[in-house]
Formats: C-alpha cells, structure tokens, sequence
C-alpha cells in the first residue's frame, strides 16, 4: 500500500510544525511535500527589527530550522515554488517555479501560507508596479538584508527615517533606526500602540518623545514626495509634509489566500480562513497559521491576530489531527504579546493580554478598569523600573477580562501571569491570592500585577 501524501503550502511555523508532527506520528506512511514561495524556512519575523538595531547578529540567527534540516527529517521542500490554485475535485495544486507551471497531487493537503505585509498605493510607482526606491516594509528575511542596506548607505546622524505604522514593528523599527543615529519619526492613522487603550498608549508615545522620535498620531501617511525616483518627503491626510530619506511600511498583514477560491472555503472578510478547531477547513484540506482567523478565548468570535505563537500550536494540532482525527482542539487566543521601546536612557517592555476597553464594549461586555504603578521590584533594590499595570474585570462577576502593562525590565513577562489567568476564567480576586514569587530584585512581597488585582477588587 502508497504512502499517504501530504502537501503542505507554506514552510514557515504552522506549515513546518504540522509536517514534522505528522512525520512523528505516522512514520513512513506519509509522504510529505511541502511548497515554501520564498528561499527561507522557519524564521522569525519578529526578529527581524533586533537584526536590523544590531542586536541580532544576522538573518541565519532567526532561523529556527534549515531547509536542509527539513530535507534530512524527510520532508520533499521545494524553495521557490509558488502554489497559484487547486482542484479541489482532482486534489491536485498548482504551482509555478524557476521551471514553469507545475501540478501535485495530493490525499491531504495542509495550507499554511502566511500573510504578506500591506505595501499601500501610494508606496508603489504607478508605472512600474514597484516600490519607490527608499520604502520597504519588515517582514521577511530578504526585507531584513534590505533594511541593514538601506541604513547603512544613510549618512549617520543626518539621516532621516518615516516609520508609517505604529504597531509592534514600527515601535520596534523606531528603536532599530533612533538607535543606528537616524532622525525618526513615526506617523500613524490613531496611535501609537492602539490595540492598547489611550491612557496606556500615552505612556509609550511619551517615552519615544522622550528618546527624541517625533509622533504624529491621528493623520496616516496618503503620498510620498519623490524626486529622481526616491522618496524626500511624505505627505499626511492633513497636508502635512514630513521630510523622509527612508521609509519604513509598518502598517499591518493581510493573509495570503489569493490564490484560493474563497467562495468554497470558510473565511473572513480580510481573505483569512476560517479552520474548526481541529485544523480542517474541508474534506481533506486543513488550515493553521497567519493565513487563518482564530476565535477569541474570551469572546468566541472570529479574530485576525496573527502571532508565532498561535502558528506552531495550530500547526501541531493540525500534523497530529491528520493521523489521529480529534485528538487535539486548538482553545482560541487571547492575543498575549510583548514588545519594547529602549533609546537611550528610555526603556519601555509593553504588553498586553484579553481585550481593551473599545473590543470588550464590541463584544458588550461591561468592564471596569484601573491603572496601578508601582515598581518592577522592591523599592530599595537598583534593579526597580516603574510600572503601570492596568486590569480590567467585569463588574457583575469579577472574571479578568484584559490586562495592560507598560514599565521598565521585567515588567512585560508579567503579562503572562494575567493571561494564565484569563486563560482559565479566573477572577481579580483569585488572581489578587494567588502564590506568585517573592524576591526583593523581582518583585515585592505582593507583586505589582498582585497590587492592581487587589485594588480592582476594592473597586468593584
């Protein structure tokens, strides 16, 4: 009897996770084949702004696993090969690389094609259908390399950069860029931060004030200034003109389902599927990855939120669902993440978990709120950074629903106690007593995440 044979679009996180878990489980019954687009396998995104400020030694350190490292587990990677369709009826792909237009057929195919970064109109010479020289986004490796060029051609100290975006990446791509000698600025179409709430936003747009990065919020970027091909300038909504040798394109991800028929498949309305929580999308096709919606552990509804984290979990519940049907069920997210603004004397971990004030009133859900600072550790220790932890809590029953948090070192891990929490429909009160860690350099004998808990809880 033939090995069963698993195609597998995309070897990044969710693709590669659920190839090697499928491989674990069933052995040498499966044949596997996966198609990656680009060269790079299995690489951090997200490292990509630290490559750039110097911290990361280079692109190969972002790699998790080689393409040979792939190959030597026994998995058919093909580099360079672009999946343009598939018949569903004849269950085949259709692929396009360095040789023309190539058919696979397949038993069970899993789609893990990622996102892309969104490049604007106005980013894009009209005539030749590409980016004006000096305008990049940050997104893969090769954009990684390009942006070191980029810089490093930049004369250092007169050099002046536009980040368009206020997200993780642009806060990370302010740093990289502030740090290498440029004058930065940031320009975003509401705030900086703003999956983050006003009052905790203000915080970090005062610490990169501070670091010398001017913000201008409220008024997103709508035109470039360009002469001899190359960007000088960027234009607002408001007319406002900004002077810019470099432009840095921080304004999102969009899934990569274009080449699919989404009339057929589950999926939402930016293009992402919409895969149960087992990982299949239909008969014999599973989804897992920045490609796919996921539903909110709090809300249950459809959610674009596309992390790493959430890609490895969806790729192995997917690799081991396709050889042990319903063994695994992906549990929704929270959208846990952490990020950091450090210039100069400036230092700022940034995080957050559940829903902000404007997605818990989406959802109808009334909540409650406060903001506490304090301090990273006990106030006699050098190592103390002040802190700012918001919670918010339903007020009809004290359940968690999100939490903020903006501070100095070691303030940021601190998130992923109150998305444990969460996680398991906690109140403020249980979180208020629970048996978190005591030592002077870390915390105080009641953690500041502990302080806020309890303090809410007085509230209510």
């Amino acid at each position: 009897m033939s090995a069963t044979r698993l195609l597998v679009i995309g070897a990044d996180a969710a693709g590669m996770s659920a190839a090697h878990q499928a491989i674990r489980a069933a052995g040498t019954k499966l044949a596997v084949t996966a198609l990656e687009a680009t060269g790079d396998t299995s690489y951090s995104a997200c490292g990509i702004p630290y490559w750039v400020a110097g911290d990361v030694s280079g692109g190969n350190a972002l790699v998790a696993r080689t393409a040979e490292e792939h190959r030597a587990a026994g998995i058919d990677l093909r580099l360079g090969a672009t999946a343009t369709g598939i018949d569903r009826q004849a269950r085949t792909v259709t692929y396009q690389d360095a040789d023309g237009e190539q058919v696979l057929g397949y038993d069970e195919l899993v789609i893990a094609t990622g996102a892309s970064a969104v490049v604007p109109d106005w980013a894009v010479h009209p005539g030749t259908g590409q980016r004006y020289a000096g305008v990049a986004p940050v997104k893969t490796l090769t954009d990684g390399a390009v942006w070191l060029d980029l810089l490093g051609r930049l004369p250092k100290g007169s050099g002046r950069v536009v980040v368009a975006g206020g997200g993780y990446i642009g806060v990370e791509m302010a740093e990289a860029a502030r740090r290498r000698g440029y004058e930065v600025t940031v320009i975003t179409r509401t705030r900086v931060m703003s999956s983050l709430d006003p009052d905790m936003s203000a915080r970090i747009e005062k610490g990169m004030h501070e670091a010398g990065v001017r913000v201008v919020v409220g008024s997103p970027v709508v035109r470039l200034d360009v002469a001899d091909g190359r960007v000088r300038g960027v234009y607002t909504a408001e007319g406002e003109r900004y002077p810019a040798d470099l432009v840095v394109l921080a304004l999102g991800i969009t899934p990569n389902t274009g080449y699919l028929d989404l009339d057929t498949l589950p999926s939402g309305p930016n293009g992402g599927l919409r895969p149960e929580p087992d990982g299949s999308l239909a008969d014999g096709i599973w989804a897992a990855g920045d490609c796919c919606e996921t539903r909110h552990r709090l809300t249950g509804t459809w959610t674009y939120m596309p992390l790493g984290t959430h890609a490895n979990k969806q790729g192995r519940i997917v690799g081991t669902n396709l050889v042990t049907p319903g063994a695994l069920r992906f549990g929704g997210v929270l959208g846990t993440a952490i990020t950091r603004f450090a210039e100069g004397t400036t230092y700022l971990e940034i995080a957050r978990t559940g829903l902000n004030e404007r997605e818990a009133a989406a959802a109808g859900i009334e909540v409650t709120s406060l903001v506490t600072e304090g301090s990273t550790a006990s106030g006699y220790m050098s190592e103390a950074d002040p802190v700012a932890v918001k919670l918010l809590a339903a007020p009809s029953d004290h359940r968690l629903v999100g939490a903020q948090i903006v501070g100095g070192r070691g303030a940021g891990k601190r998130i992923d106690t109150v998305a444990t929490a969460l996680w398991h429909g906690a109140t403020v009160d249980d979180l208020a007593w629970s048996d978190l860690s005591y030592a002077p350099p870390f915390a105080t004998a009641w953690d500041i995440v502990q302080v806020a808990a309890r303090r809410l809880a007085d509230q209510l």
